[in-house]
């Protein structure tokens, strides 16, 4: 028991650890080797190049990463740490797999295992990996990696006698650990190979030399410009062929993965008269005590959604409806209110403390002892509640002066803050605040429920579902594109079980199941089923028919035009200004003042001095160019310079496409939606 002792000793280092790695998905070999499921296809999340990503473990670790967030946050971050969570999986094993290829390694599994090894250098060397040094809690005072406590971390989770391992803390700090080595084996890794990939992009000294002339060479001009939105789209015809050769030829940017399209009721749990009367009877019951007790945060306590919290509103953050009670000439502690009803929520104050004011905000710093004092900055003292600072922290920080340092409990320790500076005191109130916002009962709920299930049992197919909701007066809502991994419908609260459903109906079906989502029930029907790996014409057509029709309007602009023979004439023809850029060059990314227009900034470059272009189709209107004199750049040439920075974009563009290209030809399976 003494090793375990050692570890309790260097628990704050090892919660630090576990929150550095949270962000990373590391599935452990300490893990792995219990695993009795991971061989069940079952059980399967994932795989890829061969490796497999059980439920088990995808479920803990996005549990593990759910417990450093506030309860409050877990429900609105859960899609995203799924996310991360498979995403990560995926990188590891890409990167891994491509890397064992040729040989690429992380020198040593474990820190410790050879004083040369590159892992060990990770962590203690003279230069850490970034992952530890941009974490400023495993960080000592003076913003120096902590190596002495990472050591002694080390040493006491290694001496560990053999019933440690039997302990269940000793075990969940040993994966805590192999985590965060594996974390940065990991990330290293991929920046190796990421070096590797950058390093085999060469620039060589013609690529250099026409980059160069491609800034250097430059012409002034004048142009025309006719912008597509100002030609009616009645002057020109768009034919169904002329769509159909435009989806073709677009092809390749709809590719897609399978999608359902669903439509819906939502049937909203909404209180009865007798719910808005038994909350009100509720209130009534306790209102008396709440005005004469002594115990006032007790009543508070047992019978209020409002929690007190001991804050002290001003008239700027206090609940609009209790302002003038609590703001009154002469208020005065036990004042209370009448029960108030604002439609939704009854509620009565009572004045706890009155008559004082304090600052609404103060400026801190924290005195860190042999190291950088942090400045915290100006904060609210509901700023520091909702950040669940230490109640005495909120306390002397806004009692005291400009100047005033004070030293508060932290844990098994002490932290030291300085006042900076205070905002002009203003009047405060302290107030109890007992509230009860009227919901449906079970009672109701279940009532509401019985209405959506028998409409499901009389309604079983699309056509029914429509027609006996439109009799009922009740909204269908569509939702289209729903895939497989979709978190929720729309924005309705857990309805993932909704998209599940829809990838396991038929189409025409109606859902058996009534679904409790939050604040409604829910019943949909299945309306379409898309297994193509394109999206079909109709579902892009409004994008391929603004194609074709700028592209029709350009064709009618040209027809305008032909005849023109100066920029004069078409100018006239057009009813348009003649507009002037002093330079265009071919490095250019836009066209003067219009925006990304490529083919008319290739097109002026074209041309010869005083000629004029004929119409170009550019991506926002047509244009027509008159090339004016050179306009050249004088730098000089340093070839050296150019190919570095022209290495440096190139293996930027270069090494993206690279890495899907490796995960679009890899063998990965994903199997998410099964489990979600």
């Amino acid at each position: 028991m003494a090793s375990l002792q050692k570890i309790r000793n260097h628990g704050a280092l090892l919660i630090v650890i576990v929150g550095v790695a949270m962000l990373a998905f590391i599935l452990g070999d300490f893990l792995r080797d219990g695993s009795s499921l991971i061989h069940r296809d079952r059980d399967k999340v994932g795989i890829v190049a061969g490796e497999a990503l059980s439920y088990a473990e995808y479920e803990a670790e996005i549990k593990r990463i759910e417990s450093f967030y506030p309860d409050a946050q877990k429900a609105e971050i859960h899609s995203q740490i799924r996310d991360q969570v498979w995403n990560n999986f995926l990188q590891e094993h890409l990167f891994r797999t491509q890397a064992e290829k040729i040989g690429m390694i992380v020198k040593a599994d474990r820190i410790g295992e050879d004083e040369a090894a590159e892992l060990t250098e990770l962590f203690l060397g003279a230069n850490p990996h970034h992952y530890i040094k941009e974490n400023p809690s495993l960080l000592d005072s003076n913003g120096d990696v902590n190596r002495e406590g990472i050591i002694q971390l080390i040493n006491s989770l290694n001496d560990a006698d053999p019933e440690m391992l039997q302990n269940p803390e000793y075990v969940q700090q040993v994966a805590s650990w192999m985590n965060l080595e594996k974390t940065v084996r990991n990330m290293y890794l991929q920046e190796k190979y990421y070096t590797l990939l950058q390093s085999l992009v060469r620039v060589n000294s013609l690529e250099a030399e026409f980059s160069f002339n491609n800034r250097q060479h430059g012409v002034s001009a004048e142009f025309v410009m006719q912008p597509y939105y100002a030609i009616a789209d009645s002057l020109v015809k768009v034919s169904e062929s002329d769509i159909k050769k435009l989806y073709k030829q677009n092809l390749y940017r709809y590719k897609q993965e399978p999608t359902r399209t669903i439509k819906y009721v939502s049937f909203a749990k909404t209180p009865s008269s007798e719910d808005f009367e038994a909350a009100k009877a509720a209130m009534e019951r306790v209102q008396d005590e709440f005005r004469t007790t002594d115990d006032v945060m007790l009543v508070v306590q047992q019978h209020s959604e409002t929690v007190y919290d001991g804050r002290d509103y001003s008239q700027e953050n206090v609940p609009a409806q209790f302002k003038d009670f609590a703001f009154a000439k002469g208020a005065k502690a036990g004042d209370c209110t009448d029960l108030l009803f604002d439609g939704e929520t009854y509620a009565m104050a009572r004045i706890i403390k009155a008559g004082y004011s304090l600052p609404d905000s103060v400026e801190l710093k924290a005195i860190i002892e042999g190291g950088e004092d942090r400045e915290i900055g100006w904060v609210t003292e509901e700023q520091l509640i909702r950040g669940n600072a230490p109640k005495a922290l909120i306390e002397k920080a806004f009692a005291g002066k400009r100047g005033t340092q004070f030293t508060i409990p932290v844990g098994m320790g002490e932290m030291t803050y300085e006042i900076m500076e205070v905002s002009k005191a203003t009047p405060k109130v302290k107030l109890a605040i007992l509230s009860r916002t009227v919901i449906a009962s079970s009672k109701t709920e279940s009532a509401i429920y019985n209405n959506a299930s028998t409409f499901v049992v009389d309604h079983n197919n699309t056509e029914s579902f429509e027609a006996g909701a439109q009799e009922n007066g009740w909204v269908v809502t569509p939702q289209y594109g729903l895939k497989a991994l979709t978190e929720n419908v729309g924005n309705i609260k857990d309805s993932r079980q909704i998209v599940r459903w829809a990838f396991e109906a038929k189409e025409g079906e109606v859902s058996s199941t009534v679904y409790d989502c939050g604040d409604q029930y829910i019943i949909a029907t299945l309306t379409d089923v898309n297994e193509e790996e394109y999206r079909p014409l109709e579902m892009v057509r409004g994008e391929l028919t603004y194609l074709a029709t700028n592209k029709a309007k350009y064709e009618y602009v040209a027809g305008l035009i032909k005849n023109a023979t100066s920029l004069e004439e078409v100018a006239e023809i057009l009813g348009q200004p003649i507009q002037s850029t002093e330079r265009v060059a071919l490095s250019d990314y836009r066209f003067a003042n219009t925006g990304f227009e490529p083919a008319v900034i290739g097109a002026t470059l074209a041309l010869d001095e005083n000629q004029l272009s004929e119409a170009i189709q550019g991506n926002t209107g047509v244009f027509v160019v008159k090339a004016g004199a050179a306009n050249n750049s004088t730098d000089e040439f340093e070839p050296a310079l150019e190919k570095m920075q022209l290495g440096y974009s190139s293996s930027q563009q270069h090494v993206g496409p690279a890495m899907r290209l490796i995960e679009s030809e890899a063998e990965i399976t994903d199997n998410r939606a099964n489990f979600q």
